[in-house]
């Protein structure tokens, strides 16, 4: 037989009696209402409020807990205020005693700390529904014991940035998932982990609001005044938090958009709310700016455009559509019937609410119901038929799942075994795809395998042994790297101390040292010789040029440098950018100036320096990889210009022009095409013959004009991979459709350690690979080049890290 509730009651004071403490009068209340639930014949439940106890009432409380699985209490639920006086790890046992009758834990503004956020995941909690909102989590890693949860609420959890790889495998039950305003951004890793919750069907990393003339919006009528759901309900929605809108009551899952519009907006006109949601206190300190400038840029209208495509953001001016436009528009998608007469004159906004920064992604909308195909709810709409098939178009437009346009993922086993019967069926005409009687189509074939295996691909920083110099305590500020061309061990960097350092990349060691010589400043230029593999031109911001020959660098002679070894060429102002012709024979520098020097490399002489080639400085000067004669020089003045070096430069073969500054461009390494890169993600691909336009990636921009971008080729010109200094993101497009593979986010180590791309390169000697030169947003903080091999799991890592020995004192980016 059951116990009741008032011999529990009892129990209690007895136990408290033994322990010499008082009984909790928040405890004896709680008991007092669940008598009263169960004299009206409610469901009887009780109610602990963890911040009306401390640690003395932690002993007589257990014993209570422990016996409630055979007791009439049918439910407990724990709840936290802002802050709590009781020891977080007893807090945890009286949770777990409670076991099976645990229903809602609410944890909102945690006050308990690291360890105990740490104990929860690892071991977890027996509750239906867990608030974890405001918490100071930076990368969810849930493993524990979570059987039995079905939502999960971490709003407003500002320093969470993304998941663990099996974060979610351990809550097969979860149905209802709440990340709105955390700083959750990538779609990739976000998709992946999410994937691994097979009873997911409501997501929210935002809440779509829709208020008459400023006024508040009504909730649905599923939520309680006391923010609590009823489950009696028909289609009821659990309540997130914050203003929700349940539209499940305004529109029919299978209506069409234009239907949509009949039920929801019964306007004369549509006003964007462009006012800022309220800031968190409790912000930690890991919230860096990335926010601002997606806001700058988008305000709120890349949410709005995401919901009903047909808009597409196209508002008036003044902020304001006509509902005639809006209907048209949507009648061409629904051929659905006109407006009736019945549509008020009525002002109304539509806002997006604690929007996390995912949400501001190009087709994020359509990326997560293409990822997540049992979902029926996002950002509290209600996912139709519709929506999936626009869904699916939109993804195969603008998305890989897997490399080279493959439909469908294979075993490595399996393309292997083709390979040797030679039986390999032919994917889908592409003009980057190798015939499958050529090795490079099975190469890619496996490459596509092996990168579609995880969203999270194998990263770590690039550390150089500081014995190698006899030098522990020395740190390098690297600010510009190069791969070597043939040898794929070797890289060389460049610091902002003006010393230049080879690096065997894959053993991270020391190949050869080059001090700055009481010469060099920052090293902005490198550019290793084709011919000659042995040697490399290194140019500085104060105009230092010379060249070094790695195998005969500068000796140590008396505690200081020779000289020996390097050949000096005249100074270049305000240098930025070097590049050798690929014949070895002669170089170009450019910089803070619309001029170009030409440098002969065998005789050490300027040669000529051509002067007013653009209308602003000329940030990069490129060579092609093939033609010694041709080059192309990239300007702030928005301008790409082709030149020829027989004609004299005179006259540029031809002009591009960008929307914005171009910071950089490179030649593909066929020199079929040009990659250009203007500020704020303005990314283009030119036909190098005449310069018209082959591709406009299309990747969104923040608002800063400080954005700036660079590009670069990966697997020779199959993709392209591009950072940005105001981002913490790579992307990884391909070149001949500007579909999106990947993004890569930089993570750096502990808090308020945010990173963003100062430069990379793809590896030209294995595909998948690159390196990515990353800073710190703390000024005082040192930037680090990071190795990625997206052709290995982040699991790799561990087994990694725990074979290579690393030196307390690392040197190296």
């Amino acid at each position: 037989m059951a116990v009741d509730i008032q011999a529990l009651k009892e129990r209690y004071i007895n136990t408290c009696r033994m322990h010499g403490v008082l009984p909790n009068n928040a405890i004896l209340s709680a008991f007092l209402k669940a008598e009263v639930k169960r004299f009206c014949h409610e469901p009887c439940s009780l109610e602990i409020f963890l911040h009306h106890l401390k640690d003395i009432d932690f002993h007589s409380l257990l014993g209570i807990c422990l016996e409630l699985d055979g007791s009439e209490i049918e439910a407990v639920d724990v709840c936290n205020g802002s802050s709590c006086m009781l020891n977080g790890e007893y807090a945890l046992v009286l949770m777990r005693a409670i076991n099976k009758k645990l229903r809602v834990v609410d944890l909102k503004k945690l006050s308990f700390g690291k360890d105990f956020l740490r104990d929860l995941s690892q071991r977890g909690l027996p509750c239906q529904a867990l608030t974890l909102s405001f918490s100071h989590v930076r990368k969810l890693n849930m493993k524990g014991e979570f059987m039995r949860i079905h939502t999960l609420n971490l709003d407003f959890s500002s320093s969470l940035t993304g998941f663990h790889e099996d974060c979610f495998t351990c809550m097969p039950n979860l149905k209802h998932l709440s990340l709105c305003e955390t700083r959750i951004s990538n779609l990739w890793t976000t998709s992946a982990a999410l994937s691994k919750l097979p009873s997911l069907v409501e997501l929210q990393f935002q809440n779509w609001l829709c208020c008459k003339d400023s006024g508040v919006c009504s909730t649905s009528s599923s939520v309680k005044s006391d923010n609590t759901t009823d489950s009696s309900e028909p289609n009821a929605v659990p309540y997130f938090g914050g203003l929700s809108v349940d539209i499940q009551e305004l529109m029919d899952h299978n209506s069409s958009t234009a239907g949509v519009i009949r039920n929801f907006f019964s306007l004369n006109e549509m006003i964007v709310d462009r006012e800022n949601p309220h800031m968190l206190e409790d912000s930690s300190d890991d919230s860096e700016t990335e926010y601002s400038s997606y806001r700058q840029e988008y305000g709120y209208m890349e949410p709005l455009s995401d919901v009903f495509p047909g808009w597409n953001g196209q508002v008036h001016p003044q902020n304001e559509v006509s509902i005639d436009t809006l209907w048209n528009q949507n009648e061409e998608e629904s051929s659905v019937g006109s407006f009736t007469t019945e549509i008020a004159d009525v002002s109304l906004k539509y806002i997006s609410n604690h929007a996390s920064p995912i949400c501001f992604e190009k087709h994020y909308r359509e990326y997560m119901i293409a990822s997540l195909p049992h979902l029926r709810v996002l950002d509290n709409l209600p996912i139709r038929k519709i929506d999936k098939e626009r869904a699916a178009i939109t993804y195969s437009e603008h998305f890989e799942h897997l490399p080279y346009r493959r439909k469908h993922k294979e075993s490595v086993v399996s393309i292997l075994q083709k390979r040797e019967i030679k039986s390999a069926q032919i994917p889908a005409r592409n003009s980057s795809y190798p015939s499958r009687k050529a090795q490079q189509f099975y190469t890619k074939s496996l490459c596509a395998a092996k990168v579609g295996s995880s969203a999270w691909p194998f990263m770590h920083p690039l550390s150089i042994l500081g014995t190698d110099m006899g030098d522990e305590g020395r740190n390098f500020r690297p600010r510009q790297f190069e791969y070597h061309p043939s040898d794929s061990s070797l890289m060389v960097f460049g610091t902002l101390d003006g010393e230049v350092v080879v690096v065997n990349h894959e053993k991270e060691k020391i190949v050869s040292y080059i001090p700055s010589l009481g010469a060099m400043n920052s090293v902005l230029g490198l550019c290793w010789l084709k011919k000659y593999p042995t040697k490399l031109i290194a140019g500085s911001d104060n105009g230092s040029l010379k060249l070094y020959d790695i195998h005969n660098t500068p000796h140590r002679i008396m505690g200081s440098y020779s000289s020996a070894g390097s050949v000096t060429f005249d100074e270049f102002d305000q240098l930025t950018s070097v590049h050798v012709n690929s014949t070895d024979e002669l170089f170009l520098a450019s910089g803070y100036s619309r001029n170009v020097a030409l440098y002969d490399i065998s005789t050490g002489r300027r040669l000529h320096m051509f002067t007013d080639m653009h209308r602003e400085h000329i940030n990069v000067v490129k060579f092609a990889n093939h033609s010694p004669s041709i080059f192309v020089t990239s300007s702030f003045d928005q301008d790409v210009k082709m030149w020829d070096l027989r004609q004299k430069p005179l006259r540029a073969c031809y002009t591009a022009s960008s929307s914005r500054g171009n910071v950089m461009v490179c030649f593909s390494p066929d020199d079929h095409y040009l990659l250009v890169s203007a500020v704020d993600n303005e990314i283009r691909q030119l036909l190098a013959v005449d310069g018209r336009l082959h591709l406009n990636f299309g990747i969104a921009h923040t608002g800063s004009s400080q954005n700036y971008t660079r590009s670069y080729y990966m697997n020779g010109r199959d993709y392209i991979i591009s950072g940005s200094c105001d981002e913490h993101v790579v992307r990884i497009c391909c070149a001949q459709t500007g579909r999106r593979l990947r993004d890569i986010s930089l993570e750096g180590r502990g808090s308020g350690t945010s990173m963003y791309v100062q430069s990379l390169r793809g590896d030209p000697s294995r595909e998948f690979n690159m390196s990515i030169l990353a800073a710190y947003m703390r000024p005082s903080s040192r930037s680090e080049i990071f190795k990625v091999n997206m052709l290995l799991s982040s699991d790799y890592d561990k087994e990694y890290s725990s074979q290579q020995p690393r030196p307390i004192n690392s040197m190296g980016g």
